[in-house]
């Protein structure tokens, strides 16, 4: 899939993201390759060739991207972090920035592009009967979608639908590049370099070691 980004300018940007299956995205020369995997598991074997698809389909050398796009989630513990080493090793090998992208941003992006309302909620399963919920209001000056809560992470018997609730399948890539670039266009702030996983990760704490009776 390509999709169009004048917003790029001379800028060469990877994304990688792994919170909703895995997806890749390269935007070079006004234009945005991107490569996707729907498979819930696998994200490590799957990085591999949609970097490869990626960089093929657009004829870029690896040496010319200019920034890479981690997509921070929210997401669970397993997959979002294979996504975000990804592009921390891509970014230090090449050494360029990494710059941290919410994936519920560039949800709002499409959104918004496509006619939303003014408010919206995106919405993403978190598994154990749990949500990821992000509240935003309208596009600023900068055409970045404007967060005014979250993201959060609801219980479904804590949540209520709302009109215009969005349910992405998987985060757009395309997107994530779109909202980097127009960050870096306008000089705005990136997220903090942290997975956004809303929760402890299921890894069970050491105990404490018994004492060995005399």
């Amino acid at each position: 899939m390509n999709v169009n980004a004048p917003e790029l300018g001379e800028h060469v940007l990877l994304a990688i993201d792994t919170a909703i299956g895995t997806t890749v995205a390269l935007g070079a020369s006004g234009r945005i390759r991107v490569a996707v995997s729907d498979d819930p598991r696998g994200h490590a074997e799957a990085i591999g060739r949609l970097l490869d698809e990626v960089f093929r389909a657009t004829g870029t050398h690896p040496a010319r991207v200019t920034g890479v796009v981690a997509g921070i989630g929210p997401g669970p513990f397993t997959g979002l972090r294979v996504g975000i080493a990804a592009a921390h090793a891509f970014a230090l090998g090449r050494g360029v920035p990494l710059l941290p992208v919410q994936g519920h941003a560039a949800v709002a992006l499409d959104a918004f592009e496509q006619g939303a309302a003014e408010h919206l909620r995106v919405v993403q399963d978190a598994r154990r009967r749990e949500l990821f919920v992000t509240e935003f209001s309208a596009l600023d000056e900068a055409g970045l979608p404007v967060a005014t809560a979250g993201p959060s992470l609801l219980t479904r018997a804590e949540y209520v639908e709302r009109p215009g609730d969005i349910w992405p399948e998987r985060i757009p890539a395309a997107s994530l590049v779109r909202v980097a670039a127009r960050r870096l266009a306008s000089n705005r702030p990136f997220d903090d370099d942290r997975a956004l996983y809303l929760r402890a990760p299921d890894v069970a704490q050491p105990s404490a070691p018994k004492r060995v009776s005399t």
